[in-house]
């Protein structure tokens, strides 16, 4: 596949540099951009600014700091935080062209890190050619999901009542080791990232993957992310497995995840969530009559969630 560098497909210029503190925030006002990989990378809306323009819609966010190579394609106008790079199509591109480029862009989240940047570098960075763009790419039609939920029941949480658990009450943990010896293949290789539900590749090896319905949480990098597994996988050393000792469906584990995810705040690049922590950490959960853990509950309070329908 030819490859050529961003800059020769997109005009690349830095955002606004604005510091949120600084805004207000409206409820119907402009979308504000910042570093964050999630919600198409809009974490609020602000009052327009006065002599400020908007960035134009039809363009590209790129965060080069932060979440670094998180990048989306922005449908509204919208103003960013700091370390946000704007790219601007030098020729017309589809919705589905500029989607690709963004997965292209997220696809070399690998090489950034705490300490390395992406602003130096990203408009040198190697990307398919316009001319080498996948007949797939304009093929595939782009659908809304439906929000509809299994149940419209409704089911209060009432966290009061919940009850701690040692991880290791309720799952064997491991730590991931990717094989010495593989090549490209369809088996997915999850690491410490926060998108493609922690899948960077796929991978061979003549060594037996982890088995599907585990739950994969990242010690480094992303730590505290947590994704269920529904095919095999091979997983990195920054990865711990978490091997269910209930027995367990993706309603069930997507409940487990939130929970998971919920500790993200007590860990940092200089702290990690090692295997040997996990040992002794404990999770808090709903719990029936019985005082144990409820997982009929944890799958009704999914079924009645929006989307739930495509779980």
């Amino acid at each position: 596949m030819k490859t050529v560098p961003l800059c020769e497909i997109f005009d690349i210029e830095y955002g606004n540099s604005l510091a949120l503190s600084d805004l207000t925030e409206s409820e119907n006002g402009v979308f504000f951009v910042s570093r964050t990989e999630n919600h198409n990378g809009v974490s609020t809306t602000v009052a327009l600014i006065e002599n400020i323009t908007p960035n134009p819609k039809n363009t590209i966010t790129v965060a080069v700091g932060g979440s670094v190579m998180s990048s989306f394609l922005q449908k509204r106008n919208y103003y960013t935080g700091y370390h946000i790079l704007i790219l601007h199509p030098k020729t017309k591109l589809s919705d589905n062209e500029m989607l690709y480029y963004c997965m292209c862009l997220r696809a070399n989240k690998y090489r950034y890190s705490y300490g390395r940047q992406a602003n130096k570098t990203l408009d040198t960075l190697l990307v398919p050619s316009l001319d080498n763009i996948p007949d797939w790419v304009n093929i595939a039609e782009v659908k809304n999901p439906s929000k509809k939920p299994i149940t419209n029941k409704v089911f209060e949480l009432k966290t009061k009542q919940w009850q701690y658990f040692l991880y290791t009450d309720i799952f064997e943990i491991k730590k991931g080791k990717v094989p010495k010896t593989i090549q490209d293949g369809n088996i997915f290789l999850v690491s410490a990232t926060g998108l493609n539900n922690g899948v960077s590749k796929t991978i061979s090896s003549s060594v037996i993957p982890n088995n599907r319905n585990l739950i994969t949480v990242s010690s480094n990098g992303d730590v505290g992310d947590a994704f269920y597994q529904n095919k095999e996988f091979y997983a990195t050393g920054d990865i711990n497995i978490l091997i269910p000792k209930f027995k367990t469906n993706p309603l069930i584990s997507m409940f487990l995840n939130t929970l998971i995810r919920r500790e993200k705040f007590r860990f940092n690049y200089g702290r990690k969530w090692s295997k040997e922590k996990m040992l002794n950490h404990k999770i808090k959960l709903p719990v029936d009559k019985n005082n144990q853990p409820d997982w009929q509950f944890m799958e009704n309070y999914i079924k009645t969630l929006p989307y739930s329908k495509l779980l």
